[in-house]
């Protein structure tokens, strides 16, 4: 480290300019100055370990996914110079979009719900830059593999309701029931994620709610999700599509026991309105980052970190993997916990090392969703929908689940490198509202399979098993769906972990509710601070967990900016 940080920061104003100004991994374009030659300048005065007088940023936040990003703007806004670091060209991770065979596909489903029901959207001005939301109605179509027509989840109750009663009038009780006791479950889900959880603010919550939802959190986190179904629902289409968008999502079976608000899914999509940005997913990276520059942040991208540095107690900065040095009295990360603790942070204070050594015996898991993006001639109209009402293509995403009993199969087969023959399906088309996805007749389609392991029996490479799924689901369209195929591609584990450093092509995430502020054994995940001095959490690691939310970018900032005495 520099033995003179103040003198080497005043006395050599254009190099300073320079770091500051970091965009894509290059510096010095006004001046002429290659980013190499800067940073060979500054090799030799890097990782001495000398103490640190003035700093070059007073936060940096590792990561540039929309927590990564929802956090550095908070920071920004909040007063703090904020340096955002992103080993990828380009930021959002799996929340972007990006071009494909001429038009704009989203690397993960984009239905944005619990996104919408934050103050980021306007506390950040993200409409100022652009950000314009589609209420996606109805909400979801559901269906089982087994048969019957689909079903409607509208954002009003009693259009679901009436959907119901036309299709499985027999579920329509239950359906009330089930909404009876989700509902004030799901709105205290959500108010809590509002600020970063505590064991006082979580009880404060409860009583301004009345205690509503507070038993029905208790009793069904010590169930298993598909209890909680069978309680409620007979059909394989209402217990199915649930568990789809709930465990199966998770990368778990809905037998587990704890599992149980998983079942809260419906619920969710009556309290908040489910919506799609214009232009896709990835204008929530775009005006998220716009917001943060607009506040004075700079970007790093194409920038990997090899190190997060401590001093004494505190965290003292980074290290990139060029060995240059960046100092900063706070550091949020906003990746893995695994690689923040085990890969990079060094020179760790004693006070950690009992975190690092809980951490060690974490395990990691693997991936288990694949993601296919084609351009399509027509929209697909699948006839349960039909059966449903619609007759014209819909863009709510098509859920198509197995049974319970065939989604526990699935995660076992996922355990032996194997997948189900009918998967479980998450599908729509989302330029059916939005053609300015394709800027023409064509249209954008998506289809997002589970479970699908990361190790594959045989291997991704080369494998048919996307274009079966292709099959599997034009068998459902009664037409000669391949026939509209212009062109597609498949994002599988192995990819998401090449293209978007995702150990094993996953994200670990948040397991627990907001109960966890109670008890949990990793208490960082759900505090955002750390046993370092300075260094944070954000991201689908932390509270509340993964998704486009940015409820934990959010909590994290304020948990920084409350650290320091100031406000966002």
């Amino acid at each position: 480290m520099l033995l003179n940080r103040s003198e080497w920061l005043h006395e050599n104003a254009p190099r300073r300019q320079q770091l500051l100004h970091l965009r894509t991994g290059q510096v010095g374009e006004e001046s002429g100055t290659s980013h190499e030659s800067t940073l060979a300048a500054r090799r030799g005065l890097v990782g001495k370990n000398d103490p640190v007088g003035t700093t070059d940023f007073d936060a940096i936040v590792v990561g540039a996914g929309h927590n990564g990003l929802v956090c550095a703007a908070y920071l920004a806004r909040g007063g703090m110079r904020t340096l955002l670091v992103e080993a990828r060209s380009t930021v959002g991770g799996t929340a972007s979009s990006e071009r494909f065979a001429d038009a704009t596909v989203n690397i993960c489903n984009c239905d944005h719900l619990t996104f919408r029901t934050t103050p980021v959207i306007d506390e950040l001005r993200l409409a100022d830059h652009g950000l314009r939301y589609l209420d996606v109605e109805p909400a979801q179509l559901n269906m089982a593999w087994s048969g019957g027509p689909a079903w409607a989840s509208h954002h009003s109750v009693d259009a679901t309701l009436d959907s119901l009663a036309h299709t499985h009038p027999g579920e329509v009780d239950g359906y009330r029931r089930y909404l009876d006791v989700a509902l004030p479950a799901v709105r205290l889900v959500l108010a809590a994620a509002a600020e970063p959880p505590s064991p006082v603010g979580l009880l404060r919550r409860v009583a301004s709610m009345r205690g509503r939802g507070a038993l029905t959190l208790l009793r069904w986190s010590r169930r298993s999700a598909a209890d909680v179904m069978r309680s409620y629902f007979r059909t394989d289409a209402l217990q199915g599509p649930g568990m789809v968008t709930g465990p199966m999502v998770w990368g778990i079976s809905p037998e587990f026991a704890g599992s149980g608000l998983g079942a809260l899914t419906y619920a969710f999509r009556h309290v908040g309105t489910v919506g799609r940005p214009v232009g896709g997913s990835g204008e929530v990276p775009r005006t998220l980052l716009a917001a943060f520059e607009a506040a004075g942040g700079r970007l790093m991208a194409s920038t990997k970190v090899a190190a997060i540095t401590c001093e004494g107690p505190d965290v003292r900065g980074i290290v990139l993997a060029d060995g240059t040095e960046i100092t900063a009295p706070t550091v949020v990360s906003a990746c893995n916990p695994h690689d923040t603790f085990l890969k990079w942070l060094t020179n760790a204070p004693p006070q950690a090392h009992g975190l690092i050594e809980r951490w060690r015996s974490v395990r990691h898991d693997d991936g288990y969703e694949s993601k296919i993006d084609a351009v399509l001639t027509s929209a697909p109209v699948v006839d349960r929908v039909r059966e449903a009402g619609f007759d014209r293509p819909v863009a709510a995403t098509h859920v198509i689940a197995p049974s319970l009993a065939d989604i526990h199969r699935g995660y076992e087969l996922l355990q032996r490198g194997e997948v189900l023959d009918r998967p479980g399906f998450l599908v729509n088309t989302p330029s059916v509202d939005d053609p300015t996805l394709t800027g023409d007749s064509r249209h954008v389609f998506s289809l997002e399979a589970l479970f699908t392991p990361y190790a594959l029996r045989g291997g991704w490479p080369g494998s048919e098993e996307a274009s079966r799924w292709l099959d599997v689901f034009g068998g459902l369209t009664g037409t000669g769906f391949r026939d509209t195929v212009i062109d597609w591609r498949v994002l599988t584990p192995d990819l998401y972990e090449r293209d978007f450093h995702l150990p094993h092509g996953h994200a670990t995430s948040f397991a627990g509710g907001p109960l966890a502020a109670f008890r949990n054994e990793h208490p960082e995940l759900t505090r955002y601070a750390t046993a370092v001095g300075g260094l944070f959490l954000t991201g689908a690691a932390t509270f509340p967990g993964a998704g486009v939310w940015g409820a934990s970018g959010r909590n994290a900032a304020l948990t920084v900016l409350r650290s320091r005495g100031a406000t966002a």
